[in-house]
């Protein structure tokens, strides 16, 4: 595979998942770098499965969920649900393309990963 779509494919992924941090108001400095390491391990991951470059956005979605939560706590929060207590949205597919943010306990898909702002800045 070639090196540009590769680099493209991840930089389109940072750059969609910068962007619900931003919508979420936690793109912080630590934060940033959870992304530039989770950016980082999928360039290493997609050159071992080339097949799976369009994978990566959602990877990525996942990488910072999972290490914001060790860090910091549920990312991002659901805006669905009200009344059942915060809980946080999920990535589906988990592995595929076009992932978008889901709510499970309300089954309802909630916004594309990048596009938060739309529902968390009504």
């Amino acid at each position: 595979m070639e090196l540009d779509v590769v680099e493209r494919e991840l930089h389109g992924a940072r750059a969609l998942v910068m962007a619900d941090l931003v919508a979420g108001d936690v793109a912080e400095a630590e934060i940033v770098s959870l992304v530039e390491d989770a950016v980082t391990h999928r360039r290493w991951w997609v050159q071992q499965w080339p097949e799976g470059v369009s994978f990566v956005t959602g990877l990525i979605a996942q990488d910072v969920q999972d290490a914001l939560l060790e860090r910091y706590g549920r990312w991002p929060l659901c805006p669905v649900c009200t009344e059942d207590g915060p809980h946080a949205l999920e990535v589906e597919p988990e592995l595929g393309p076009d992932p978008h943010w889901v709510c499970t306990k309300a089954t309802v898909s909630v916004a594309p990963v990048g596009g938060l702002a739309a529902v968390l800045r009504r």
